[in-house]
């Protein structure tokens, strides 16, 4: 079966309406504000899951990075609409897959999802966040 989406790394094509979106299905990002959520686009490494036939955003991921030791990944969503076809581990296989993040520690809080990331190498510490 053909993928209906094709994730990158990006920033410049990213639509704040869509992510804002987005992160209103999210129990952790549901009350932030368009500028908070600006913000956090600006500094930060962002990756997308993008619709084959109009580009329309359906997947969201950022990293925050010293760029040497620890990158801290976060809001990690796919849409409601299109869960279940792949694009969440279409993102963390793009995400972890970068050379730059091999020989660095990384981290991320989650409440759900676990499985996900647990298949590419996080672990539970301490009980409070994931960890690889």
């Amino acid at each position: 079966m053909e993928k209906i989406y094709y994730v990158k790394q990006t920033q410049d094509e990213l639509k704040l309406e869509e992510v804002k979106s987005l992160l209103s299905q999210a129990y952790w990002a549901n009350k932030r504000s368009e500028e908070t959520i600006k913000k956090s686009i600006e500094n930060s490494l962002c990756y997308g899951a993008f619709l084959n036939e109009n580009d329309k955003l359906i997947g969201f991921a950022r990293i925050i990075t010293d760029f040497a030791t620890t990158f801290y990944l976060c809001d990690v969503i796919v849409d409601e609409a299109y869960r279940g076809l792949g694009a969440g581990r279409a993102l963390m296989e793009l995400i972890m897959s970068d050379e730059s993040f091999q020989s660095m520690r990384g981290m991320l809080l989650t409440e759900t999802a676990s499985g996900l990331y647990e298949k590419f190498g996080f672990k539970y510490k301490d009980g409070l966040y994931m960890g690889r």
